[in-house]
């Protein structure tokens, strides 16, 4: 320590003091200096390397599940809102019969990019194994079916002929491999809602070709939903000239509201308007009240790390009792001091913040890789898609979430240098040789 202070005395400016003012170089380096581990200060440094670790795996565990669940939202809104529509109009009084004129109307609101009439209905669904599943059956028009991007931009095998010919049907990838389905085989649909007979209401039975086999990347979708052209859906459903709904499509999903004035005006008949988020909305609050739980959680891991700094610098203050006395003998005042051991523990949480933000990020880069590579691993499948409805774990850094991470963890970082630091400045020159 003597050493030091006389190098600093040579090397410092401003009136020939080696405190020559707040964060002085002089300052700087007996901070630098309480970082390196020497042998009779190891332990203190074993301290100081796991609070650097807590801090960087809690930044870099913050970073990665926020990014994940943002990811995972919004690969729901994109896959949800790529079948399904972001607006809902239904009938109130009486049902759909000029569907054509009324989708017309409502196409032509400004935000609106389309206007698809459907119908949906539940129909039991058996293959060439002869195994029964249930299934969601949606009748929809072939150049509505088109300009669905998520179905038409994702046919695995066969094509839109045989569905615009009004003869095929459209089928998920799971449902079809489940089934043991391919293009050109027959899927039976059974109905419960079939003829009326003297003897009650018979079953409704009737086989189709597959024309095609999409895959959304949706397992709830892929696994369960079956389209059939608008026409031969209303003759299967009873519904002939009929829709149960016209779905609408806009520019932007967050302006609903806007729309909706609109559209109420433009359908000129009493209709019930439901959007995405009224749909959707046990799912989604269900998601935002995991994100925030979550991220309370994995704060603790930042926290403890916190801890660790302040019990760390205790430490390394009462062992550097000496070395405080001879500094302020020199004329350093309690300030510099102060100023000493925050930048000490501050370097700890800095460098480890940094360091778990870098760490989080190749993590969010590579995490499909790593996921993949730990199923290999373990011999299981994480991230199962019959329970998380997703065939990849996606991540979404969000800039704004980031940098509250990294504000968060400095912060709590800074917090626990204070009271260290402020003890070691409390001590005069008399007081810290006895504390030694």
């Amino acid at each position: 320590m003597s050493g030091d202070i006389a190098e600093a005395t040579r090397t410092s400016k401003g009136n020939g003091r080696p405190f020559a003012g707040a964060f002085c170089a002089y300052e700087r380096m007996i901070a630098w200096r309480y970082l390196r581990s020497r042998r009779k200060e190891a332990f203190i440094s074993v301290i100081a390397g796991f609070s650097f670790l807590g801090i960087m795996l809690g930044v870099a565990t913050l970073i990665i599940v926020m990014a994940v669940m943002n990811g995972f939202r919004g690969e729901l809104i994109d896959r949800i809102l790529g079948v399904n529509g972001h607006i809902l109009v239904q009938p109130i009084d009486e049902p759909f019969d000029d569907y054509d004129a009324l989708a017309g109307r409502l196409a032509d609101v400004p935000g609106v990019r389309a206007a698809i009439p459907m119908i949906d209905g539940q129909a039991l669904v058996s293959g060439y194994r002869d195994v029964g599943t249930g299934a969601l059956v949606r009748g929809i028009r072939a150049d509505d079916l088109t300009s669905l991007g998520g179905v038409a931009d994702n046919i695995l095998s066969g094509d839109l002929v045989g569905f615009a010919s009004g003869e095929g049907l459209l089928v998920g990838s799971r449902l079809a491999s489940n089934l043991g389905l391919g293009v050109g085989d027959t899927i039976k649909l059974i109905s419960p809602e079939g003829d009326v007979t003297p003897l009650g209401v018979t079953p409704r039975i009737k086989s189709y070709p597959v024309s095609g086999i999409f895959e959304i990347g949706m397992s709830e979708y892929d696994g369960s939903m079956v389209f059939m052209p608008l026409e031969e859906a209303q003759l299967y459903f009873n519904s002939d000239g009929l829709v149960q709904a016209i779905e609408l499509f806009i520019d932007d999903p967050d302006t609903v509201d806007a729309v909706r004035p609109l559209l109420e005006t433009a359908a000129g008949r009493q209709v019930y308007i439901s959007d995405w988020r009224q749909q959707n909305r046990t799912f989604f609050s269900a998601l935002e009240v995991e994100r925030n739980v979550m991220f309370m959680i994995l704060t603790l891991i930042v926290l403890v790390a916190a801890l660790n700094i302040i019990s760390g610098l205790i430490m390394l203050v009462k062992d550097k009792g000496h070395d405080i006395a001879i500094l302020r003998t020199m004329g350093a005042t309690s300030g510099a001091i102060l100023r000493i051991f925050f930048m000490t523990g501050a370097a700890i949480g800095v460098t480890g913040t940094i360091a778990g933000f870098l760490l989080g990020v190749i993590v969010c880069w590579n995490i499909e890789s790593i996921r993949q590579f730990f199923s290999w691993l373990s011999g299981t499948t994480l991230f199962d898609p019959e329970l998380y409805f997703l065939s990849q774990l996606p991540a979404d850094m969000n800039a704004g979430e980031t940098v509250a991470v990294l504000l968060m963890a400095i912060g709590l970082s800074f917090l626990a240098t204070l009271f260290p630091a402020w003890r070691a400045s409390r001590l005069d020159p008399v007081d810290a040789l006895r504390y030694e």
